[in-house]
């Protein structure tokens, strides 16, 4: 992997970039879409190709479940099993110790006004464990959502997984926390995910993939600069900035103005898990070349479509005698060819080639977004 840098913006911390793989080039920054089980959910790779993806992300964990990294290395790789010829990410599983872990034992999120549910005290002590999942200095001993077997992952596991599976890019594994945790488990917390880091490092066999770094400390100021200089003084090819982002949005661009400095400028900075469209503008200037969300794909399956005005449900009733396109600002293949009211019509039949109509536009409609973003860097407008 190489990466370079076009421009710097003079007004942020916002830069033009070219990451070069042996799948492709990415012109950053740039969304990462999601393709959690080696696809992007009702889309076929030509589609996804079609919603000016340039990347995705794969989720390690889940494809170790299912079909396993066996079989996707005997297919020649993750690109050849899901005929996805452009550059292509993995994550570490860090993110499943949180998800299947305290997130949800405590309904939240990662940011807690994002994704609500607990807003008390920080009620994850030191040495508290989750209920469906154990975790230690070695690593992190799961329940299958599947089947409920026990299996245990720790970073020479997630490293010797993301290999088999054959990214371009894959990340170490880390412990992604919860918002809800103290200070204390933090502290403990942050010393095995750096202890993981090195491990990682340690554990890399493979010289066509780039490693990832991942930063932690949660919302402490201390801990995020702590863990930015640790992650940043070792071997790493790229940096992840992961782990819960506080209580807001607000806490959110905190995290990123006391990480970001401390990290060599030379080299990919990546958002794991966010990408909201009011988030991007703010993301981008703070430098972040990189990040993936699961909206514009989950909020299309679910009849959510992001227009230039806002969102519109395609579940209400109203739009069935609305005979505009989604969007008339948008030149999207769903944009050109069908209306509101049909649209309106699939998701109250509950027929899944909405689905598939909605988040193919969500996905053309965020990529044009972060085009027009990278524009007026370019125009030293950002």
């Amino acid at each position: 992997m190489e990466f370079k840098i076009l421009k710097k913006s003079k007004k942020s911390r916002a830069r033009l970039g070219v990451l070069k793989t042996s799948h492709g080039e990415v012109l950053t920054p740039s969304l990462v879409p999601v393709a959690t089980r080696a696809t992007v959910k009702t889309l076929s790779a030509d589609e996804a190709k079609a919603t000016k993806s340039q990347i995705l992300i794969s989720n390690t964990f889940h494809l170790h479940l299912r079909p396993g990294e066996k079989i996707l290395k005997s297919a020649g790789g993750i690109h050849k099993f899901m005929n996805w010829d452009r550059p292509l990410m993995t994550d570490s599983g860090g993110f499943q110790v949180f998800s299947l872990g305290f997130g949800r034992d405590t309904k939240v999120g990662k940011i807690l006004k994002i994704f609500p549910g607990v807003h008390g005290e920080k009620d994850i002590k030191k040495n508290t464990q989750p209920k469906f999942l154990k975790i230690t200095d070695d690593g992190v001993t799961f329940r299958s959502p599947i089947d409920g077997r026990e299996l245990f992952m720790g970073p020479r596991e997630s490293i010797k997984i993301q290999e088999n599976i054959g990214a371009d890019i894959i990340f170490a594994f880390d412990e992604c926390t919860s918002p809800l945790a103290e200070r204390a488990y933090i502290v403990e917390s942050l010393k095995r995910t750096h202890v993981w880091a090195k491990a990682c490092l340690k554990a890399r066999k493979s010289k066509n993939q780039a490693l990832f770094g991942i930063i932690q400390g949660s919302h402490f100021k201390d801990l995020r600069e702590e863990s930015a200089g640790f992650i940043n003084s070792l071997p790493f090819d790229g940096f992840g900035i992961g782990g819960d982002l506080g209580s807001s949005k607000e806490m959110m661009r905190d995290i990123l103005k006391w990480t970001i400095p401390r990290l060599n400028e030379e080299r990919p900075r990546h958002l794991l898990g966010i990408g909201y469209l009011e988030d991007m503008e703010d993301v981008i200037k703070s430098g972040i070349d990189l990040f993936d969300c699961t909206v514009p794909t989950h909020y299309g399956r679910r009849g959510i479509a992001f227009v230039s005005g806002g969102k519109l449900n395609l579940n209400q009733s109203k739009y069935l005698k609305d005979k505009n396109p989604l969007d008339k600002k948008c030149i999207c293949m769903v944009c050109e060819t069908y209306t509101r009211s049909y649209l309106c019509h699939l998701f109250r039949a509950e027929e899944i080639t909405g689905m598939k109509l909605l988040t193919f536009h969500n996905l053309y409609f965020f990529n044009t977004y972060v085009e027009i973003l990278r524009e007026k860097i370019k125009k030293g407008i950002l």
